[in-house]
């Protein structure tokens, strides 16, 4: 799968609209993401609205790619009577990947803004918008057409990072 070994994080986007049919293409994929016990704890909140984008962007000094982006997705869990209470942030981790996958799928930039590990994001998040305990904000995903930016092939392989049937330090 070339989506896979193409993606990259993509920081700056053109000044152009995402279309509604790659939106909802990117929330099908999201929404087909593995989860423990098939709990499906993600909600989305999809912002397009430049004011709140630029709102978002200030969220941490790592964030403002929100404000370029032509949309930006909230990921957020709901917590309230999971099976599995533990592994949110896991089925929160695949959801979110589906995303950057589709988006590369779909000729668009993204990257991934982490919240669920920084209290002070949690912070901003709920405070903006009064979510409720059960809801627990987990990242940002920016999107749009990449601006100088490609999704291109970076070899990554590491091989004395394989281990086989046992751990040795090489």
């Amino acid at each position: 799968m070339e989506e896979i070994f193409n993606r990259r994080s993509v920081r700056k986007f053109q000044d152009r609209p995402v279309e509604d049919e790659k939106i909802d293409k990117l929330l099908h994929a999201a929404m087909q993401a593995p989860s423990a016990g098939n709990q499906q704890p993600w909600e989305f909140i999809v912002i397009k609205d430049k004011a709140v984008l630029s709102k978002l962007s200030l969220m941490t000094p790592y964030s403002k790619p929100a404000e370029g982006s032509a949309v930006t997705f909230i990921l957020v869990a709901n917590c309230k009577d999971l099976r599995h209470p533990t592994f949110w942030q896991q089925d929160m981790s695949a959801a979110l990947q589906n995303i950057l996958l589709e988006a590369v799928h779909l000729e668009l930039g993204a990257v991934w803004m982490g919240v669920a590990t920084n209290e002070s994001a949690e912070k901003y998040l709920t405070q903006m918008y009064q979510f409720p305990e059960s809801i627990k904000p987990f990242a940002l995903v920016s999107v749009g057409y990449p601006d100088n930016q490609k999704n291109e092939f970076v070899d990554r392989f590491k091989p004395d990072r394989v281990h086989y049937e046992t751990w040795s330090n090489k």
